[in-house]
Formats: structure tokens, sequence, C-alpha cells
């Protein structure tokens, strides 16, 4: 997604510079394509340990901190952060996402740049719908104190930006809900190279299922685990026999149990997401909680994959059910829908062409990227 900004970014004649984070645990996470643009921009990389220590997780439900996003904050990197922008000639500094706020006192006392926000999602609503899915009176608890101390902390950020970015007129009405207008609030979906996105079904398994994403993020987990819950002994045993392959980086060693030779694959992290994707046939969602827009499924979407995925999951593009893609929110609905699928090749294939024009007319990264000049344009000339 950030890859998919920059490279409009730089196609459009503009000077970028990325400082990221780089979690300890998530080794070597920078795939080929986003080394190719290093060359391109002023990079920097900093290493920084997010593990979860259950001793500070617990401490923190006695103190005024929010370890969920405080665990983000690394001293010398702010350091570095501070020293670049005070060199660097900036215009438009934007923050991706609510974890890298913490360094957002530090860099507002030192330039005088627009400070703009992109909200992937909004980070209190998924603590919230994580709460919902629970029936542990204790976890119920537990994720809905998180749910109100995120909500408190994310409401106050919104309000210390020039401009926000987001991807859903559900983020947008959310932000403008608690914010008024206040603060300006810009509707840009996800755009990608498409040029970079190019399906050859020969190369396509079918009938095949896949799930391909982060499993450290909550919602990304636990829908897979109920998906699998649900469906695994019908994938392996019942009528809905298709082989199910799951991919992403930090895949809990409990989800080795699930795996059954020659029927369900847990891959972990894959080399190649796009040949990865490629070679797979039906894209399963199966998100129960989250918000924001799935950079994943725009991009199986552009793959030419027909994508069964919740409404929620979907949230935020533009599809039409049966058309371009699949909804199904309950375990019947997604049953009759795998059970036609894996039976109905043609059928599949239309779903998949459907989406991939969906992507060509609303997620361009040329057509994004001109809109998201716009907005920056708009941000600097403000009187704000």
């Amino acid at each position: 997604m950030v890859g998919n900004t920059i490279r409009g970014l730089i196609n459009s004649g503009h000077q970028v510079s990325l400082f990221s984070l780089n979690p300890q645990k998530q080794k070597g996470n920078h795939s080929h394509t986003t080394d190719e643009l290093i060359n391109q921009i002023n990079y920097y990389c900093h290493n920084i340990d997010t593990s979860i220590s259950l001793k500070h997780a617990f401490m923190s439900l006695f103190n005024s901190k929010l370890y969920t996003v405080d665990r983000y904050y690394n001293a010398e990197f702010e350091r570095l952060l501070i020293k670049e922008v005070q060199s660097g000639n900036y215009d438009i500094i934007q923050f991706e996402g609510l974890f890298v706020t913490p360094y957002l006192p530090a860099i507002s006392k030192v330039t005088k740049a627009k400070l703009i926000y992109r909200a992937h999602h909004i980070e209190y609503l998924v603590w919230e719908r994580l709460a919902k899915q629970k029936n542990d009176p204790v976890k119920k608890l537990y994720l809905r104190m998180i749910a109100k101390r995120i909500k408190q902390y994310e409401l106050k950020q919104f309000e210390l930006f020039n401009a926000i970015a987001v991807f859903t007129n559900q983020d947008k009405q959310t932000i403008q809900q608690h914010s008024g207008a206040a603060v300006p609030v810009e509707i840009l979906p996800v755009g990608l190279d498409l040029m970079r996105y190019q399906p050859d079904y020969r190369k396509t398994e079918f009938p095949s299922l896949f799930f391909l994403g982060a499993m450290d993020w909550m919602p990304n987990r636990e829908g897979i685990e109920w998906f699998l819950d649900h469906f695994a002994a019908e994938l392996t045993d019942g009528d809905l026999r298709a082989r199910f392959y799951v991919a992403g980086n930090d895949i809990p060693e409990r989800f080795d149990d699930y795996e059954v030779v020659g029927k369900i694959y847990i891959h972990g992290e894959v080399d190649d997401a796009l040949e990865f994707v490629n070679t797979k046939a039906i894209m399963i969602v199966p998100l129960l909680s989250g918000g924001g827009m799935r950079v994943k499924i725009v991009e199986g979407m552009a793959m030419q994959k027909c994508i069964i995925s919740t409404s929620l999951g979907a949230e935020g593009i533009n599809y039409q059910q049966g058309e371009n893609i699949i909804i199904a929110n309950t375990p019947q609905e997604f049953y009759r829908a795998i059970k036609r699928c894996i039976t109905d090749e043609n059928y599949c294939k239309r779903i998949g062409l459907n989406a991939r024009k969906l992507v060509e007319e609303q997620h361009d990264t040329h057509k994004i990227t001109e809109r998201l000049v716009t907005f920056y344009q708009h941000t600097l000339s403000a009187s704000y």
C-alpha cells in the first residue's frame, strides 16, 4: 500500500522520503517489490522490538499508558526522525496509521510542513468488534477496556493533524462524527500499479482456495481460525473437497494443527505474494472484525481472483454482489458460495474478470495519485 503510493508520487515527479519501523520479529519483511524503490527515495528503516510483554500489557491496565501504541515508540528512532525533518525541506509529512503517532509531538515542534494522517482503518472499532466476537466475559471485558482507551487516544490524534486521508466513506463518517468539520477528511481508495498485476490463468490450480494476510493482525488470525473450525472437515473429507492454502507472516504455531497433508497447507510467509496468488483460484476473506479497506482484496481483484468475503472484509469497495465478488456472512452462506465456486470454473473466471475491471476503473494508482496530489495541494494552500 505504501509502496504503491510512493511509486505514484515518484512517477509524478515528486521527491519522497520514507522512514519506517521494522519490528524485529518480522525478519526479511521487505519484498523485492519494495526493494526496487529504495534507490529512488531517501529511505531509512529502524529495527524495533514490538513483541508483546504480558507483564507490561498487564501493568498498563493500572496506569495511563496505552501499551498497544506505546510499544512502537523508540527514542533513538525519534532522535533520527527529528534530525531528518530539521535538515530536510519537506512540504508534507504523512503519518501512516495510529502506531506512528507517538512521534507526532516531537515532529510538530521542529517543522512547518503540513502534517497528514492516513488512517488505514479506525483502530478503536477493530477492538470493539473483536470484543463483540468473544463469548468469554473476561476477554470481552478486557477488549472493551482496550477499545475505550484507544478511542480516547485516537480521537485526540485526529485533531492534531492538518488533514486526514481515509480509504472508505465509512471511516470518513466516523471521523467527522467525532471531530466535526474541524479537520478536512479526504477519501482516497487503495491505488495499484496495474502493470505489476499480470494474471496468468494457465498457472492457476482449480479448484483451490487460499488466504493471504498478516497473521500478527488479530482480525486476520481470528477470521481464519473461525473458517478452519467450520470448514476443515468439509475441505478434507466432506462435500467441499479442495486444497486450502494459508499464507502470511507470523502464523502462530497452533495453526500447524490444522494442516492436513495434501489438503490443507499452512505456508507461513511466501517469497512472492503475487505469484502465490496467481497460482490459486478462490480467495477466502472471512473477516469478522477490523475496518478500513482490505488491500489484499483489491490486489486479489487485480489478479482476477474469485473472492468470497464477509461484508466487513469488503468494506469500502464498490462491489456488486455476485458480479465481481461473492459476499458470505454466515457458515451456510460460505458453504453455498464455496460449493458453487469449486464446481463451476467458468463462474469463477467471470467473477475474476469483472473484479479486474472494477480495479481498473476505481483503483488505478495513476488516477489515485492525481487525487492525492490535489489533496496535498489543497492542504498546503489552506490557512489552518
